[in-house]
């Protein structure tokens, strides 16, 4: 997997193979940041990054200039390899080591990108527990926008926040607004 665009343009990013990750597609991802790009001048950027594995997601939005980055994982193994790569390019990714829900249920920061790529293999009902919990505590800042990566197999569309989808494949990217 590599960054796809920006001061890091081109970095591969090689996870080792104990972590239990399964990383946005190098497709998928330049396409999601062609979008954002479109919307949103990254400098500024409060970032959110929910499921976080190895940080490709984080990467990306601190390559492109994004400088407030947090990035959650429950996964010990996943937490400290964004730590060290962090260290290696020389970038600050602020990390959360436990699960998600608790995080959401805890943090009263607002963002303006929320990010969460959950396991395929939740259940809607999971999907939504996880939408519902943004939007419950008010995470997101005036403009901000909650982008869930999920398996074409789920559909996420009936939810009164849900604006639209984008097809990559076997994932989907639903964005709430």
């Amino acid at each position: 997997m590599r960054i796809i665009s920006g001061k890091f343009k081109s970095r591969r990013l090689t996870a080792p193979k104990h972590l239990p990750v399964r990383p946005t597609t190098d497709r998928a991802k330049e396409s999601l940041f062609n979008i954002i790009n479109n919307e949103y001048y990254f400098e500024g950027l409060r970032v959110l990054d929910l499921f976080a594995g190895i940080g490709s997601i984080s990467f990306e939005f601190a390559s492109r200039g994004a400088r407030d980055i947090t990035a959650v994982d429950q996964n010990r193994g996943c937490i400290d390899f964004i730590l060290q790569t962090a260290e290696t390019l020389g970038v600050e990714i602020k990390t959360q080591f436990g699960p998600v829900l608790d995080f959401l249920n805890k943090t009263s920061t607002k963002f303006d990108i929320i990010f969460a790529d959950p396991p395929y293999d939740y259940t809607d009902e999971k999907f939504l527990e996880i939408v519902d919990a943004v939007f419950y505590h008010e995470l997101l800042s005036e403009k901000g926008v909650f982008i869930l990566e999920h398996s074409k197999h789920t559909d996420l569309s009936n939810h009164e926040r849900y604006q639209k989808s984008r097809n990559y494949g076997h994932s989907v990217f639903s964005w709430f607004e």
